[in-house]
């Protein structure tokens, strides 16, 4: 057995379940219905698999080498995670009586739009059902420039010495983008299951207002610290 390996999946496992805006976005699209949570998971998969590319390439090298490209990178980042925290959090201060439905609720046929009647509430625009939440966990994803130095930094620790490392840089990126396609869809199906009660109006509203507060917190966190740099 690689020992490596084993070392390596382990601390990717424990990255990718940390929770922060991959997660807190999932869980957003994943109160709507199954079919977003799971379209928002597999949006970021390919995020990952974005970074995993632009790592091969030598990307991230020039990421981690132009200081003022990664601040850019990380001010939109940043923004567009801010943007999605506020708008859900706009969008539970919305009254009426269909504050806290879930329009389609069960049938995966609505996208995302935080600017609905209610929060999270799905509707029926978008290019086609899950489009929106496909778009949102790619974005978050892919916006995220410390993604790429992370594999940067930590890949060649677990490639032995001596063996191409090519070709286990690409097994181990892989070992990270199955790892997200296994999480984050367990993480939309368990919101899904525990929709009964998520999806009741105080519920809704509640859970809304934590994972609209959590989105904000962190693309506070990510716009200023850049700024701070």
């Amino acid at each position: 057995m690689d020992a490596q390996l084993v070392a390596f999946t382990g601390v990717a496992a424990g990255m990718v379940a940390m929770p922060g805006a991959d997660f807190t976005v999932v869980v957003r699209n994943a109160l709507v219905s199954r079919r977003a949570g799971i379209a928002c998971a597999l949006g970021i998969a390919g995020g990952l698999l974005l970074h995993t590319a632009l790592a091969v390439a030598g990307v991230a090298a020039v990421l981690a080498a132009v200081p003022a490209l990664f601040r850019t990178l990380q001010l939109l980042g940043g923004a567009y995670v801010l943007y999605l925290g506020l708008s859900t959090l706009r969008s539970t201060r919305r009254p009426g009586p269909e504050t806290g439905a879930v329009a389609g609720a069960g049938t995966g046929s609505g996208a995302v739009t935080g600017t609905g009647p209610g929060p999270g509430v799905a509707t029926g625009d978008g290019p086609g059902p899950g489009a929106r939440p496909l778009r949102q966990g790619f974005v978050t994803n892919a916006l995220n420039p410390k993604a790429p130095v992370t594999f940067l930094s930590l890949l060649p620790q677990f490639v032995p010495a001596g063996s191409p490392a090519m070709p286990r840089t690409l097994l181990l990126a892989l070992i990270v983008v199955v790892l997200a396609l296994v999480w984050f869809p367990v993480v939309a199906l368990l919101v899904d299951r525990l929709g009964r009660w998520l999806r009741g109006p105080r519920a809704l509203r509640a859970v809304s207002g934590v994972t609209g507060s959590a989105l904000t917190v962190l693309g506070l966190v990510l716009v200023l610290e850049p700024l701070r740099g």
